[in-house]
């Protein structure tokens, strides 16, 4: 189906068994729970996801039962983190097979590759797929920024279509819209810049949290889309506190945790991953619950 590039796209945690496989049952009750909340798109296999210990086999499971459930609803978009252009273009390939909707891409992993070599990665895989993508810009976790030049190259492409934007620099929003309009769909993809990059003009979310709570995300979206800024921001403002668990080493445990208070998943890692322990596990907890007791009861919302 179409990929149209806004609103609350949710990079959905990967469920494992107490055995270490796929716990597709528990996986497709939260894209259930995603679904119902009004989301407009699913993403697999990002950061959240684990998608370094993910084999091509679980991949595609993957892909083909979210493909599965949501029968057309919404879009199901594929992580792309390689390590060589010749594995991102049969990453895509396969992508397309096993029914993905659109693609998310990083840029090299493990090699700082220069703004040339960057541009070039990304085309190349462009030219081989069909699949609509979307750059995930991230210099500060991942030590390569796709710059205002090098996207006046990519969007030669008519398959590369939105950003990621992870720079944590909300006024790169308004200098991508001056530079390239709507040509350029900009997904804020950092959980405590959500609120500021909507009003800066953002397309949508690429969220984390909404992976332990959809309604409240999807909630702060469709009320800042709205106008109804003072409404959007007092949800902000008690999610923030969870939010803020997005942005940690341990994000993935972090929000596992969080689905598990929800009642939208467990705390099955894949190691080198473990669940939290000791005063951090508490920390977290103690924001989970402190967050559980002070929910917001959320306004009424009208939205396609």
């Amino acid at each position: 189906m179409k990929v149209v590039w806004e609103g609350v796209m949710p990079a959905v945690t990967t469920k494992f068994t107490k055995e270490d496989v796929l716990d597709l049952d528990l996986f497709l009750k939260n894209i259930e729970a995603q679904l119902n909340s009004g989301v407009s798109g699913i993403i697999l296999g990002g950061t959240l996801g684990e998608a370094s210990t993910l084999d091509d086999g679980e991949k595609e499971e993957l892909i083909r039962a979210t493909v599965g459930h949501v029968q057309g609803s919404v879009p199901v978009i594929i992580n792309i983190a390689e390590q060589s252009t010749k594995g991102a273009i049969l990453a895509a390939e396969n992508a397309q097979k096993f029914g993905a909707d659109g693609l998310m891409m990083l840029p090299p992993m493990r090699y700082k590759a220069t703004a040339h070599e960057t541009v070039t990665y990304f085309s190349e895989v462009a030219r081989s797929t069909d699949l609509p993508i979307m750059i995930y810009n991230n210099p500060v976790d991942y030590g390569i920024e796709v710059t205002l030049p090098m996207f006046e190259t990519l969007l030669e492409f008519d398959t590369i279509q939105a950003v990621k934007e992870s720079t944590r620099d909300i006024t790169n929003i308004t200098r991508l819209r001056n530079n390239f309009g709507d040509r350029l769909k900009v997904l804020c993809g950092v959980d405590t810049l959500a609120f500021e990059s909507l009003v800066a003009g953002a397309d949508g979310w690429v969220a984390g949290l909404v992976c332990a709570f959809p309604e409240e995300t999807v909630a702060i979206f469709h009320l800042a889309k709205a106008g109804r800024y003072k409404e959007a921001l007092a949800i902000y403002r008690w999610f923030m506190p969870l939010l803020e668990l997005d942005i940690n080493p341990q994000l993935v445990q972090n929000i596992k945790l969080a689905e598990v208070a929800t009642g939208l998943g467990s705390e099955y890692v894949r190691a080198p991953r473990l669940p939290l322990q000791g005063e951090e596990r508490q920390r977290v907890k103690q924001i989970i619950e402190t967050a559980l007791a002070s929910r917001p009861v959320l306004p009424h919302l009208t939205h396609s």
